[in-house]
């Protein structure tokens, strides 16, 4: 057990906002209003066998942000109790998320810190009455379980003596058993209401090795028992859950209660004899709505099904709704916690349109992403009445709303880039850019008109010739002069060329979990969920860093590849389009 990063947990840059309130805050603010609590304790529980997706940062937001805002304490609690599915690699990947999201624990903490714990709540259980060894298979158990309507069975093995179960506990520990051959089940009632009660597995015979204790232990604690006496020993005072565990908080209170870690420090001998002070309490488990997004999946095993077919580049995808691939995609820390703010926290199951999360994104990087000039779709323009090598610095602001961001010097020529679709040989109606003989400005430069269209043997327009009204550029009366539109540019001979990736929604439907018409989550990938093109960027925007986001103008919010850019081969996501190109029901392209 090591101790990792400030005492207390770190709140995001961003935390001065208004005083939240939510159901959750109201309790916290009640218990320490009374005394109940002198301090706040919460904790983040992962498992650490797959990455951390979108409504984990939920999670994350809620019980680091609570222990925050209340001066308490959040510790990072690996639940790694199932060591054939777990990895060092996964481990990484959720420290990083969490500190990614704004956030340090308290404490690092691993379920398999406590395992002598553990085994010595499960043999004071036994002692009780409260547990016992079964030999049943998992196939009889469920036979034994019951249904919804109608009660379970109790097993054949359940009144076996206290010091007979005490003895196949020792020998199940001992590593004398073959897998699946017993379970240590609690007592508690097989006609419960609540299948969860009918003497759930505690305990399991697993002789496989754990990356943290090696092969020490040939059983693991199941998940519902370890959960609610971890959170015992480090004392929290509100665990927080999701609501699929709102009918495990039975087990929970149950655990917690029958082993009665506060009042019973012997069972923590393990932790002590390390120096660890004992802070065992009673916790609270409290649940909460999961974060639910359509065009969305969010099942670890799907997820892991996505990558393991080659479906998507690995876990952090930019299409994928990890957080890995949300941060490489270029969404920030600061849009998922917007995110979070703007979905609340309730106890009422909903699903939020995508486009809130995209709103969100987009929020954040229109108040502080630079603003750069690229062209995605390049079709060449030639200023005719500018002399051959014909160059010049323009100065463009960084930001049109925020002038401490300064300004940057932009080159122009003779020859330039703009995009295909800013021209029209026979336009829509309502066409605001350019056409044979008419004009637009140029961004900063001046307004243009084209001349002449010059076609290849196919028909297809391979270059725009035009003029730079000489009186238009900025700062000269010409410049006042109305036009309907303005396009950008990139001028073509300083222009530096960059791979840039077009990434849309993975899925085409609001529910690809939905497999009513006997469709699977498969069937509704997305084939144009990523397009990647060669563009033109002005100088400026390829000498950045990694995860350096900009708006390109007119275009979309970009970010700078995370694993791919270089200033010197440029490779650029987008991130999201400048407004909601789903609204009417059609994908961005």
């Amino acid at each position: 057990m090591s101790s990792a990063g400030p005492a207390e947990s770190a709140p995001p840059s961003d935390a001065a906002a208004p005083v939240r309130q939510d159901f959750i805050r109201q309790i916290v603010r009640e218990d320490l209003a009374s005394g109940k609590h002198a301090a706040i304790r919460t904790r983040f529980p992962p498992e650490p066998n797959g990455y951390l997706h979108i409504g984990h940062a939920k999670a994350i937001c809620l019980d680091f942000g609570i222990a925050a805002e209340f001066d308490g304490r959040c510790n990072l609690r690996f639940d790694d109790t199932n060591p054939e599915k777990e990895d060092l690699e996964f481990v990484r990947a959720i420290e990083d998320d969490v500190r990614w999201l704004g956030f340090e624990w308290s404490e690092l903490r691993h379920a398999s810190d406590y395992f002598d714990v553990y085994y010595r709540a499960a043999t004071k259980l036994i002692e009780q009455g409260d547990a016992f060894v079964c030999d049943l298979t998992a196939e009889q158990v469920r036979e034994y379980r019951g249904t919804l309507i109608e009660p379970g069975r109790n097993s054949p093995f359940r009144d076996r003596s206290v010091a007979e179960n005490l003895d196949l506990f020792a020998r199940m520990r001992a590593g004398e058993f073959a897998d699946g051959t017993r379970t240590l089940r609690a007592k508690i009632d097989m006609a419960s209401g609540n299948i969860n009660l009918r003497d759930p597995a505690l305990y399991r015979i697993k002789q496989v090795a754990h990356q943290n204790t090696g092969d020490a232990w040939p059983i693991y604690p199941m998940y519902d028992f370890a959960h609610a006496l971890g959170d015992a020993v480090e004392g929290i005072t509100h665990s927080l859950c999701t609501l699929e565990f709102e009918d495990h908080r039975p087990l929970y209170d149950w655990v917690v209660d029958k082993v009665d870690l506060a009042s019973n420090p012997e069972l923590l001998a393990s932790l002590t004899e390390r120096g660890l002070p004992v802070v065992a309490a009673k916790p609270r488990q409290i649940e909460f709505s999961r974060l639910n997004i359509n065009y969305t999946v969010m099942s670890k095993r799907k997820l892991t099904q996505l990558v393991a077919d080659g479906l998507v580049d690995g876990w952090d995808d930019p299409r994928m709704y990890t957080l890995q691939g949300l941060r490489r995609r270029g969404y920030t820390p600061a849009s998922l916690r917007l995110l979070v703010d703007r979905v609340g926290i309730s106890k009422q199951n909903s699903v939020i349109d995508f486009s809130v999360l995209e709103g969100a994104l987009r929020d954040d990087l229109d108040a502080r992403a630079p603003r750069r000039m690229a062209v995605i779709d390049p079709l060449k323009l030639v200023l005719t009445n500018l002399p051959e090598g014909h160059s010049e610095t323009l100065t463009f602001p960084n930001h049109p709303k925020d002038e401490a961001q300064g300004t940057r010097e932009v080159p122009f020529s003779r020859q330039l880039w703009i995009e295909r679709d800013d021209f029209a040989e026979v336009p829509p109606k309502g066409w605001k850019r350019l056409v044979p003989g008419g004009e637009v400005r140029l961004r900063g430069a001046g307004i243009v008109r084209v001349d002449e269209v010059v076609k290849d043997a196919d028909g297809r327009i391979v270059e725009l010739q035009g003029t730079l009204d000489p009186e238009s550029r900025p700062g000269m009366e010409g410049a006042n002069r109305k036009v309907k539109g303005t396009i950008h540019w990139v001028s073509a001979a300083h222009a530096v060329e960059a791979e840039v990736r077009l990434f849309d929604r993975l899925f085409v439907v609001e529910k690809p979990d939905d497999e009513s018409t006997g469709k699977t989550y498969r069937d509704h990938l997305n084939p144009d969920s990523k397009r990647s093109v060669t563009g033109y960027l002005e100088p400026a925007a390829a000498q950045v860093a990694p995860e350096q986001s900009f708006q390109f103008e007119r275009t979309g919010y970009f970010v700078a590849d995370r694993v791919d850019h270089t200033p010197a081969r440029p490779v650029f996501n987008r991130s999201v389009t400048l407004r909601d190109t789903w609204a009417a029901g059609n994908a961005a392209g």
